[in-house]
């Protein structure tokens, strides 16, 4: 009983830390290797090299949040007016909605259309850079 509460407890402390700016490089790194995979299977007609691409790819997808220093701005005008942390979880969301579209279509046959959603996974990634991240 005391291991299972310590596990409990280390879980929640691990899920509570801070998501800093190297975890966020390493997310960053990872969707870039699935957006990869996922076009290399796309190309070689592979559903396998799609299917781990998409589901890392999602894995990776719904652990970023926006940087901390957004989230935690004081200023309610600031936060109204940048409106970063909303977008981007608009993104995420979104990001995560094309993914299972690229596994469906791919599943159906058609590798245009996850070809097609692909490309708009990207355009979402290019957005959050320039939105979110101040490219």
């Amino acid at each position: 009983m005391k291991k299972i509460a310590l596990v409990l407890l280390s879980s929640t402390v691990i899920f509570a830390a801070a998501y800093t700016k190297a975890d966020r490089i390493k997310d960053m790194q990872i969707m870039e290797k699935s957006m990869s995979t996922i076009a290399t299977g796309i190309l070689y007609n592979n559903p396998d090299i799609v299917k781990e691409g998409a589901v890392t790819l999602s894995d990776a997808i719904r652990r970023v949040k926006p940087p901390i220093e957004v989230e935690e701005e004081k200023d309610p005008m600031a936060r109204y007016m940048n409106n970063r942390v909303t977008f981007s979880y608009k993104i995420v969301r979104n990001i995560d909605k094309k993914v299972k579209t690229i596994l469906e279509r791919f599943a159906d046959g058609d590798s245009r259309a996850a070809s097609q959603a692909h490309a708009k996974i990207m355009k979402q990634c290019i957005q959050c850079h320039y939105e979110v991240l101040d490219w």
